[in-house]
């Protein structure tokens, strides 16, 4: 029997081989004639690859690092306690300095502080003198005033300009002027939420989460989306920030959630959209298939309670493996690596629940060797049952 490159099997193994190989190799010419076969002497392990070859040394025929999880050695691979951190924007100031520019609308109003010859006094009728439409030059055009150079400046600086171009035409006067639609002071959040659209940052958005919850928050948190009733559907969700056409921000929103919040400027692009964080289960477990990661630090021993845990007919206790990409989109000269875990060792519950998985983790659990040999069998009596039943030689009911 050909040994492939993952064969790595010990004499006793090598001895139970060699026998199986011997039967496969007498069932095959009396299967021929009913076109069956016995795939199973050339398939094994059949679910996957046969992990004995794997060593703890790497070789060039061997492109990856394999490292025995103990005690020991988990250590460099656990979880944070919490992904809580100090909030990025702590230090901003709440109030945000907001300066007017072509397109923005401003509400002028202006007062005389004793019985006015021109405007009312405060307590008298109203002083609002409209609407005035900052300019593409960058001016607004108010009564009496005239043309007043108002782009880039705060509604103070406004306001005291405004004055000293009244003069002494009026006596004392007050001017207080407000944004009535600040359309350059406005961020667009778009993608996966529930009301996308340009939000005011005068609507008391500082940060990049600010503006996301003014639009109703993420619809798939809301309708149980991605991990549904086991996990929070912040950790499947990216959110993108564009600056002036720069990219300045790629994180999950799970990431701004505990601590990585950034404040925004006007202009900002936001874009939420799902980013699923995936591991895959694979081998001798109750349910194989992809996992969501409901949550930023999801331990191994979650993970195999999340498919239900290893398949007591099928599992080798021993072969717990963990398959790791290399960052090869930062250094293209990574190395993957393989996590290898004993099961039968109690310790290794406590290893397995200190050991962190990270998104597209690939867990495999290897085949028993006894129940690999019991599908040869399986497949050797069959062959020769019916076999034998088409010869009639031996009675449907015929056992091997």
């Amino acid at each position: 029997m050909e040994r492939g490159a993952w064969r790595g099997t010990t004499p006793d193994e090598d001895r139970n081989l060699t026998i199986l190989s011997r039967l496969c190799a007498a069932a095959r010419p009396a299967a021929v004639g009913l076109s069956l076969g016995v795939g199973a002497c050339t398939a094994l392990p059949g679910d996957g690859p046969w992990m004995g070859g794997a060593q703890t040394t790497s070789t060039e025929a061997l492109p990856f690092d394999v490292v025995d999880l103990t005690p020991t050695t988990v250590a460099a691979y656990r979880q944070p306690a919490s992904v809580d951190r100090p909030s990025a924007t702590s230090s901003v100031s709440p109030a945000v300095r907001l300066t007017a520019s072509p397109g923005d609308s401003l509400k002028v109003r202006i007062f005389e502080r004793y019985g006015g010859n021109i405007f009312p006094t405060i307590q008298g009728q109203s002083a609002d003198l409209g609407i005035q439409r900052v300019s593409e030059d960058g001016t607004i055009k108010v009564p009496v005033v005239g043309v007043v150079q108002v782009a880039g400046l705060d509604l103070n600086q406004i306001e005291r300009r405004i004055i000293e171009q009244l003069g002494n035409r009026v006596q004392e006067p007050e001017v207080i002027v407000e944004f009535d639609s600040p359309r350059t002071h406005s961020v667009m959040v778009s993608g996966d939420v529930k009301n996308p659209g340009r939000i005011s940052m005068l609507e008391d958005v500082r940060t990049v989460v600010d503006a996301i919850n003014k639009t109703g928050g993420p619809v798939a948190i809301q309708s149980g989306g991605f991990a549904g009733a086991t996990g929070s559907g912040a950790n499947q969700l990216q959110v993108v920030v564009r600056r002036q056409g720069q990219v300045i921000l790629t994180a999950q929103f799970s990431d701004l959630l505990a601590g990585s919040d950034i404040a925004v400027q006007k202009g900002d692009e936001i874009v939420v959209r799902p980013n699923s964080r995936m591991i895959t289960v694979l081998g001798a477990v109750q349910r194989s298939g992809n996992v969501e990661m409901s949550k930023q630090n999801l331990s191994l021993l979650e993970a195999l309670g999340t498919v239900g845990g290893l398949s007591d007919v099928r599992a080798n206790k021993t072969g717990v493996y963990v398959f790791r990409m290399g960052d090869l989109e930062t250094n293209p000269t990574a190395r993957a690596r393989v996590f290898r875990l004993d099961l039968f060792q109690p310790v290794s519950i406590f290893v397995a629940q200190q050991f962190g998985l990270q998104a597209r983790d690939v867990i495999y659990v290897t085949n028993d060797p006894l129940y690999e040999y019991d599908k040869v069998l399986t497949s050797i009596y069959r062959t020769f049952s019916v076999v034998g039943v088409a010869r009639g030689n031996l009675p449907i009911t015929a056992s091997f």
